[in-house]
């Protein structure tokens, strides 16, 4: 199987190019490829393929071999993927999700992407919907005891589910510890991605994240949007601001009037190769 790995800001995944490559099984494949040992080592697996309604569609499953809805650093890469590979000549695209059509635009240096503004649409706030079992209308600051520490946490989905919750410090925190136990919590129906957010000033904060099916990431885009749309919720922060995480910075406005959020950032190959899958590749299940 040919494929490259790419990263946004070091959130990173194997990519297929499945205009030209056929992957049977793609949970098995995931979990294959992400294992930083004994496979490729990434964070999941995204696969890149034709659509109907839109431009190019994406489907990505996590290092677990779950299939999730969206992933913002992940499609950010693929644009950059179908431009600098010519798959396109496009620098206004739109790529078909779990999550919906979404659309790029593309910042082109050299004939290579450099930048991705992505418009991520609405964030879902019904509880009903993201899917968690608090709140009324919508959980904003709700109270949630984690392996018997109480936390405030806001529910955002962007396609999928995130619980944000505010912390003094997020470099010290023990993360390994206590994300299974929000990931795993029983109001969270679906398991749950977390974001521990440290408030630096009104334009800029801290984010280290918890993502379900693949612990702890450098990056999480659709994290880091439920982010800023929990900093607006809560009065913390503008609309518009830069989000530090381990693996790099991304710029992020929820537009409240218009009630979309749009992302900027990076996107990044790493190398190109080839590798030989299993005898169940070829199986038919």
């Amino acid at each position: 199987m040919k494929f490259t790995k790419m990263h946004g800001c070091g959130n990173d995944y194997v990519y297929v190019n499945c205009l030209q490559e056929q992957v049977k099984h793609p949970e098995q494949v995931a979990v294959y490829v992400s294992d930083r040992h004994f496979g490729i080592g990434s964070d999941g697996l995204i696969l890149i393929q034709p659509s109907e309604v839109a431009d190019f569609r994406m489907a990505m499953y996590n290092a677990d071999g779950s299939e999730g809805q969206m992933c913002g650093n992940g499609i950010r890469c693929v644009a950059k993927y179908v431009y600098d590979y010519g798959l396109t000549d496009k620098t206004s695209i739109a790529i078909e999700t779990l999550a919906g059509i979404k659309y790029l635009d593309l910042t082109v240096n050299d004939g290579k992407v450099e930048m991705v503004k992505v418009n991520m649409g609405a964030p879902i706030l019904k509880p009903g919907d993201i899917p968690v079992t608090l709140g009324k209308e919508i959980c904003i600051a709700e109270k949630l005891t984690v392996d018997g520490k109480e936390y405030e946490i806001t529910a955002v989905s962007m396609g999928n589910p995130h619980a944000v919750t505010f912390v003094e410090d997020t470099a010290s925190l023990p993360l390994e510890q206590i994300g299974p136990g929000f990931e795993h919590h029983t109001v969270f129906p679906e398991r749950i991605n977390t974001e521990f957010v440290q408030i630096i000033n009104r334009k800029e904060v801290n984010m280290r994240v918890w993502e379900r099916g693949s612990g702890e990431t450098l990056a999480c885009g659709t994290g880091t949007c439920a982010t800023v749309v929990a900093c607006v919720l809560n009065g913390l922060t503008e609309e518009e601001i830069t989000v530090h995480l381990i693996g790099g910075d991304l710029v992020v406005k929820y537009d409240r009037e218009n009630d979309t959020v749009w992302m900027t950032g990076p996107a990044t190959v790493v190398f190109d190769g080839e590798i030989d899958l299993p005898a169940w590749e070829e199986k038919e299940i």
